[in-house]
């Protein structure tokens, strides 16, 4: 078994992977501990792991996990399943990455498009030669909602949901039309531009807010809920592999 860790902006995911790539148990919480993950680690018998970070880690997570098991931290360096073409991979966030190993691990030779919908607004682009090649990130869009009232004296602060109108007959109508419909049209342009260059593009929709999405989407796409942990699993088992 194999432990991947994804420390993301909002939550945080543990999840246990058999030498085959199932997912066979999930755990997430806001701030992953080891006292949370010893419960996960007394059903399985792990042989190694690998944990990502782009958000605030506990203070004892990376020690202690390495005094269990061999331990990778999970960045460009390592040896990875696909090519990097962007032009400063050292800032370029794990999460992306390992979205779009994953993407490429389920459509290798295709052009994949990841549409990642949580904090932020994040694409990113896989090419037909397994070459990560860069995207696009703008603000999530609970981020969108928040900055209103924070950026104004007098807007509320609205929870994203639908149905939503088109146009907005009341205050929180209106935020609604313009912060949901225009994530959303933001996310469909993006899809058909990669696709009048790419007409056999692959696109995929994952975040927590792929939910809210996934059915308004009028150009086909695929969910793939667990996209940057298959990613990291990958990754962790192709470098664990190189040194046994």
């Amino acid at each position: 078994m194999f432990l991947v860790i994804d420390i993301g902006n909002t939550w945080q995911k543990a999840a246990i992977f058999n030498a085959k790539g199932e997912l066979t148990d999930l755990f997430q919480s806001r701030l992953l501990s080891p006292e949370e993950l010893q419960p996960l680690l007394a059903r399985h018998t792990v042989q190694a792991a690998i944990i990502s970070s782009v958000g605030n880690t506990h203070p004892q997570l990376s020690e202690w996990l390495s005094g269990q098991m061999r331990t990778l931290t999970f960045s460009s360096r390592l040896r990875l399943p696909l090519s990097i073409g962007y032009h400063t991979p050292e800032t370029l966030g794990t999460d992306r990455i390992a979205a779009a190993i994953g993407a490429n691990a389920l459509y290798a030779n295709t052009p994949v498009l990841v549409i990642q919908a949580g904090t932020c607004l994040v694409t990113d682009f896989v090419s037909h030669d397994n070459e990560y090649q860069g995207g696009s990130i703008s603000p999530g869009l609970r981020m969108r909602c928040a900055a209103l009232p924070h950026f104004t004296a007098h807007l509320p602060l609205v929870e994203p949901r639908q149905p939503t109108p088109l146009t907005g007959q009341t205050t929180e109508e209106s935020i609604l039309s313009g912060t949901v419909n225009g994530f959303l049209y933001e996310v469909e342009g993006y899809i058909r531009q990669y696709q009048a260059q790419y007409p056999d593009l692959i696109t995929l929709l994952t975040g927590g807010d792929a939910p809210l999405l996934s059915g308004l989407i009028k150009n086909r796409i695929f969910a793939a809920q667990n996209l940057v942990l298959l990613g990291l699993f990958k990754t962790l088992i192709l470098n664990v592999s190189e040194t046994q």
